[in-house]
């Protein structure tokens, strides 16, 4: 049962930092400007599934946003066209913060998991020895 719980937690801490940097890299990106001839830098979502009975969770895949993003007016950037445009990624650094704290909380939650089962597992040890 204490391996069990290691290894499921274990599964979420993967699933937790593909999490992180999948946000970190969306937050690194969000001014990233392309000419309107391109395509905007698009999000990346992690999609996660429940794995099957007591295997825990894993990466299903990848989800990307959209790669028309934001067109804005920029006359003076070197990438603008002719009309004065730019293409800026269509990410809300709320939302991608907000993500950011639960993917956090969700990492120290299961790594929290592990010390305590590996905490029961050496109590056993100990009442073994004895």
């Amino acid at each position: 049962m204490t391996f069990d719980a290691i290894g499921i937690a274990g599964t979420g801490l993967t699933v937790d930092r593909k999490w992180l940097d999948a946000v970190s890299d969306n937050i690194a990106n969000i001014n990233t400007v392309k000419s309107t001839d391109g395509e905007a830098f698009r999000a990346r979502y992690v999609v996660a599934k429940e794995g099957e009975g007591n295997s825990g969770v894993y990466v299903a895949g990848t989800a990307y946003g959209s790669a028309e993003g934001r067109v804005v007016y920029e006359p003076d950037h070197p990438l603008a066209d002719a009309d004065g445009y730019v293409r800026y990624p269509d990410i809300d650094l709320a939302s991608q913060m907000g993500q950011l704290i639960m993917a956090q909380r969700s990492y120290q939650a299961n790594a929290a998991v592990v010390d305590r089962a590996k905490e029961s597992y050496q109590a056993a040890l100990q009442i073994g020895r004895s």
